[in-house]
């Protein structure tokens, strides 16, 4: 009787801990997403503009018009747009 008893007792601790376990995971899911929503509400929208900063594409475009016709080494020209482009990014 009592082997009995105890028996049901350990299953029903074990059922009541692995509920307990799972409705815990579930409410650290909501939390997360909650969170993850409002992050994107807050990154959401256009980004602050830099004071002359251009986008890369941009960028590109200027320091390579910049750099046509000068006389000087494939690998000299390209270092110097890659720095150049660099500086544009960033706003300088």
């Amino acid at each position: 009787m009592i082997k009995l008893l105890s028996s049901f007792a350990m299953a029903g601790l074990m059922t009541a801990a692995m509920t307990a376990s799972v409705h815990a995971q579930g409410t650290a899911q909501r939390v997360e997403r909650s969170l993850e929503r409002g992050l994107t509400r807050a990154t959401a929208g256009e980004s602050a503009p830099m004071g002359k900063a251009m986008t890369q594409a941009q960028a590109r475009r200027a320091c390579q018009a910049e750099m046509r016709g000068s006389r000087e080494s494939r690998s000299s020209i390209r270092t110097k747009t890659r720095n150049c482009i660099i500086q544009k990014t960033q706003g300088n």
